[in-house]
């Protein structure tokens, strides 16, 4: 009886880690992202790139309404079972913000030129079309601003649209 159990156990085992390795079905995406949510709205290039099946790093470049924003992500990334192409992340980086003099955000008082550094946790879903190289990420990533004026900004989100290569 502990013979069988035990090869149950390292069947459902073995099983079990060839999902989560057939779940990452690709190794880097390139794309375009849109950052809404309270202030402005803000879109440009994005890639994501796995170092292994669960992490991976995000890095984007985005642009509207006098804002520029360069910021990188690192995204722990785990499939949904029972969902194929399904998958959920969690993350967190440090983002940089280049304002100028005609744009106010964070609450500002100032019209000048200036910098804003900040961190943003993310939580999301990503889905890749099993039968195509295309993928799609939503998130709710909140904007923590560490200097000038600090402030928290809960109402913001993210959309990707990516092409996926091997």
């Amino acid at each position: 009886m502990k013979k069988l159990a035990l090869s149950v156990f390292a069947i459902a085992l073995l099983l079990g880690s060839s999902t989560i390795v057939k779940a990452q079905s690709y190794r880097t995406a390139l794309g375009v992202g849109i950052d809404v949510g309270d202030g402005p709205t803000l879109g440009g290039p994005q890639v994501k790139h796995f170092f292994d099946n669960q992490n991976a790093g995000n890095a984007q470049v985005l642009f509207g309404d006098n804002v520029t924003l360069i910021g990188v992500d690192y995204s722990y990334n785990q499939p949904i079972r029972g969902a194929r192409g399904l998958s959920w992340y969690v993350g967190i980086g440090p983002q940089l913000t280049f304002l100028n003099n005609n744009s106010i955000w964070f609450d500002d008082k100032h019209r000048d030129n200036h910098t804003h550094v900040a961190i943003r946790p993310a939580v999301g879903l990503e889905f890749k079309i099993p039968s195509a190289p295309l993928a799609f990420h939503f998130d709710w990533k909140p904007w923590w601003n560490l200097t000038h004026n600090s402030s928290f900004e809960p109402s913001r989100f993210t959309l990707g649209f990516k092409f996926t290569l091997k």
